[in-house]
């Protein structure tokens, strides 16, 4: 037969395992995006409920409530005294006029936040009184995904003042007219200026509102309205944190603007009204960790600063035994006065109750006066009578919240039932503390429901995500194994009894689901685990393979093929559990570099026949003791030039070793001015990453020429690998196209290290593809030696057992690539392309970075695939098939309680493994055609 027709023979053969493979895949791909979403129905739901009644407070000690809120303020750096040590002659108040309240006349303690710890949900806490559930923060950025009622709402009118990322969401669902709002343009929060400036734009413009009142009657009569509410968000602090982070200077002085706002504002206001029915309440939405970030649940982002004052508040209390401090407020030398602790979303219940408006309808928040027999907020002179009526107020909304059947909400506990009337019974009575009591029994009682409610479907969704994980494995496994095994493709004999009894299954959960008006997406859920299972049993019809798997060992006992394979499974269990750990012990991924680049190959020289290839191992072995080392390094990142610098030396200095080492034949081939081409991109982009580093940090601002050259040469170089893959043959020399390619992104946006890691790891999977593709050749050759070559006749082998190991390998990387440098999120990189505040494109941009990796990764691992004689992504159908191990134990590990750093990093694992997992399978798809024409060729790079 001639070699065309064998070539024609072998892409025949191919079609169908593609065609099949490709509609796996999809399915896949489909099935654990769709899953995604099951751990915010299972273990957080949506706060809001709607329909219920309103309840007035009975008090009313102020006209008005000022919020002022410092946007990324940490109460430490605020209450601390010597805030700043590292600064010279930094002051040892650095907010004295805020002290001076907490210290004289006004009440403080820290505002305890939930994750995520981002602007909108602490507003919302604040403002709504209520948490926003954790998957809402993927609905939207500057509005809120559902309407809400607040404190604003319930006012007689809002004025608001600050960012038009934060103000529009509390416009929206409020009754027409009544929120007024004043923003500065989306522009002017530039990262690279002092951000005080907007602050001082937000008190410029109420200091501007209450000066146009003299001649405005109409304004005059809003503004001196009872129940009015201003609103002054000050968004410096948080623009400066990122940008120079929470201990520098910049910080320390924005801290200092914010303060002189705060007394200028109360001076504006008492001059204005001239009178002492004015409240203040100054707070901060979220905090901020040491480098600079928040979201997740770093105590730093969750502790806030409270300070109230004015109408209504009582004074600093004496707390002879410092009582109500800990370690944490020590350094405030303030424990001679009463802390008091709130949670974020008791603020609002707080304000509502000081002008004497109803309580906004969703709140969960207590009041800090009926909270527990410790002082709170309200003025003192407050008698027992007010609190108690104050409790049955905060009972009566809180427990309109629940309406569906609870036990602990039976009975006398029953909407309307007699514990409402026992409460009132006891107000008529005069029995003021036993109805605080008794109130407070209410509110535990209902936010207990609450809770039953928001968790009722969680069993549920629970079984219902392992039956469907569990069948995606029986289904891709056996999907793999029938293909490799009997090299036939999967056509069933369906039977019609399975057929029907998975359309009865399938309909009565449709039926219950809307008989108890679920979400859509729970009819989704259920239908992938039905499917699979229908699937998994039609196969189980067809007889036992016949074949057994592709193997170059002699085949042993019965009893030793068990032991082998007891073996390869406790390994697997063994593997993924060590990963599931890696998640939160960097240091394991290090260590999986060492043991791989230290037992494989094994033994060494399995590689050397049928030529030595000693200069090969040396160089994988060193390769991966190098990349070891980033997993070991800190997460706390400064900006650091050297480093990036030496991370565009590393990527040259990786050129130019793929083109020492590869074979005559491929030099000759190899694309030489397009290499010349990227590594000039590289050191321009290395050079003006240099110099917008340091304008930045000397606060100069980005010049226009830096900020503009570098998106041009971001932009020309990601498009030349894409532009010449085609010219360019040999598979290893295309990969190396693609990894300069996205070479200039990463030096761009590395704040340290991050372009270091990338040329280590794109060295590493260069090395692994030589690696395996040796051992593969040594073993070819020794089944050559021994007459057994058989097996190996057709263009495209089955599976192995030793393909297993291979799976793993690919698993690794892929989280490693992840995990390599500890979190890549910082914002200062950013600013060198996109100095104003823009959060889809800056966002869009670490995302890039992050995927930057995983586009070497993904066309070295379709060329190892190709080399080893697989078919198209067999081995990353084997490491599919594995990885829901570790998504299923990421999905129960999910915490709604506790710790909030342990919540969000529950959350976030679950989330990055399925992703990450997606996203492979994507990127591997799209490693096809990265790498289409380079497959199947002749000319190898070998490294000699």
């Amino acid at each position: 037969m001639s070699s065309t027709s064998t070539e024609k023979t072998a892409d025949a053969s191919k079609k169908p395992w593609i065609g099949a493979t490709t509609r796996l895949l999809l399915l896949g791909l489909v099935f654990h995006l769709a899953y995604i979403p099951i751990v915010f129905d299972c273990y957080f739901t949506s706060p809001v409920v709607n329909g219920m009644q309103q309840f007035v407070s009975p008090i009313a000690p102020a006209k008005r409530v000022v919020l002022i809120v410092g946007d990324g303020l940490r109460a430490d750096l605020l209450f601390n005294t010597n805030p700043f040590p590292a600064i010279p002659d930094s002051p040892k108040v650095v907010a004295p006029y805020l002290r001076n309240i907490a210290e004289q006349r006004g009440a403080f303690g820290v505002s305890h936040t939930r994750v995520p710890t981002e602007s909108r949900p602490g507003h919302v806490a604040i403002i709504g009184g209520m948490y926003e559930d954790v998957s809402a923060v993927t609905k939207g950025w500057k509005t809120n995904p559902v309407n809400f009622d607040s404190v604003f709402n319930q006012s007689s009118t809002t004025f608001s003042f600050g960012s038009p990322d934060i103000l529009p969401m509390f416009a929206k669902g409020a009754t027409p007219g009544k929120v007024h709002m004043w923003c500065y343009d989306e522009h002017e929060e530039d990262f690279t200026k002092d951000a005080t400036a907007l602050d001082e734009w937000s008190f410029n413009h109420l200091e501007l509102l209450l000066r146009n009142a003299s001649s405005n009657p109409e304004l005059d009569g809003r503004l001196r309205s009872d129940r009015a509410v201003f609103f002054l968000h000050l968004l410096g602090l948080d623009t400066t944190g990122h940008s120079y982070r929470p201990h520098s200077k910049a910080y320390m002085k924005n801290i200092q603007v914010v303060d002189e706002i705060v007394e200028k504002t109360e001076k504006l206001f008492a001059a204005f009204y001239n009178d002492d029915k004015t409240a203040f309440i100054f707070t901060a939405d979220h905090g901020m960790s040491n480098i600079g970030n928040h979201g997740d649940g770093d105590p730093d982002s969750t502790r806030t600063p409270l300070i109230a004052w004015g109408a209504g508040i009582r004074g600093p209390l004496a707390d002879p035994r410092s009582a109500s401090h800990d370690a944490y407020s020590v350094p405030w030398d303030l424990l001679h006065l009463v802390r008091r602790d709130v949670e974020q979303a008791d603020i609002a219940p707080l304000m509502s109750v000081l002008i004497g408006s109803s309580l906004p309808v969703n709140s969960v928040g207590i009041l800090p006066d009926i909270k527990d027999n410790k002082p709170g907020y309200l003025d003192q002179s407050l008698t027992d009578e007010v609190i108690a009526n104050l409790a049955f107020v905060n009972a009566k909304a809180t427990h309109s919240l629940f309406y569906t059947p609870f036990p602990g909400l039976r009975g006398e506990f029953e909407p309307g039932g007699d514990i409402v009337n026992f409460i009132d019974a006891q107000m008529r009575a005069e029995d003021w503390k036993a109805a605080k009591k008794t109130a407070g029994l209410l509110i535990k009682t209902t936010l207990q429901g609450l809770r039953y409610l928001q968790t009722y479907d969680r069993i549920l969704l629970r079984a219902i995500a392992t039956v469907g994980y569990l069948g995606w494995a029986a289904y891709s496994g056996i999907f793999l194994l029938r293909y490799h095994l009997n090299r036939r493709p999967m056509a069933l004999n369906p039977s019609m009894i399975l057929t029907a009894l998975s359309a009865a299954v399938l309909l009565a959960f449709w039926t219950i689901f809307t008989l108890q008006s679920s979400p859509a997406t729970f009819y989704i859920y259920v239908s992938f685990p039905v499917y699979f299972w229908h699937e998994v049993l039609q196969y189980m019809f067809f007889p036992s393979p016949t074949e057994e798997l592709d193997d170059d060992e002699e085949s042993g006992s019965r009893w030793a093929s068990f032991g082998k394979g007891t073996l390869y499974v406790l390994l697997v269990i063994w593997v993924l559990r060590e990963m599931v750990h890696g998640y939160t012990e960097r240091l394991i991924w290090g260590m999986g570099y060492i043991v791989i680049g230290l037992f494989w190959p094994f033994p060494p020289w399995s590689i050397f026949k049928p030529r030595g290839q000693l200069p090969l191992l040396i160089a994988w072995k060193v390769s991966t003791c190098v990349s070891a080392i980033f997993p070991f390094l800190p997460v706390e990142k400064t900006e650091s030039v050297s480093m990036i610098n030496f991370g565009a030396g590393l990527m040259i200095l990786l050129e130019i070793f793929v083109m020492a080492f590869s074979s005559p034949e491929v030099r000759k081939t190899a694309p030489r001015g397009t290499f010349r081409y990227q590594i000039i991109l590289i050191i321009l982009s290395a050079i003006l990453t240099s110099g917008s580093v340091r304008d930045l940090q000397a606060k100069q601002g980005l010049s226009k020429f830096n900020q503009w050259a570098s998106w041009l040469i971001l932009v020309l170089s990601v498009i030349e690998p894409f532009r010449v893959r085609k010219r360019i043959q040999d598979p290893i020399m295309r990969i190396t196209s693609y990894f300069l390619g996205f070479g200039p992104y990463m030096i761009i946006l590395s704040i340290s290290e991050e372009a270091l890691f990338y040329a280590s790891f794109a060295g590493t999977l260069i090395l692994w593809i030589a690696v395996e593709s040796s051992a593969e050749q040594n073993r070819l050759a020794d089944l050559q030696s021994r007459g057994e070559d058989a097996k190996e006749s057709t263009p495209k082998r089955g599976l192995r057992s030793g393909d297993l190991r291979i799976a793993l390998f690919f698993l690794f990387f892929v989280q490693a690539a992840f995990f390599g440098t500890g979190k890549s999120f910082y914002l200062e990189p950013v600013y060198r392309l996109v100095p104003v505040f823009s959060p889809f494109l800056m966002a869009s941009l670490l995302i890039l970075k992050i995927i930057a990796p995983y586009v070497v990764l993904s066309a070295a691992f379709a060329t190892l695939n190709d080399q080893l004689g697989l078919a198209p992504f067999s081995l990353f159908m084997v490491a599919l098939t594995l990885t829901d191990g570790m998504t299923v134990a990421f999905f129960y590990n999910v915490r709604d309680h506790g710790s909030w750093l342990e919540i969000g990093q529950t959350i976030s694992f679950f989330v990055i493994s399925s992703l990450l997992l997606v996203w492979s399978a994507g990127v591997c798809a799209a490693g096809r055609w990265l790498m289409a024409g380079s497959l199947g060729s002749q000319s190898r790079t070998k490294i000699e």
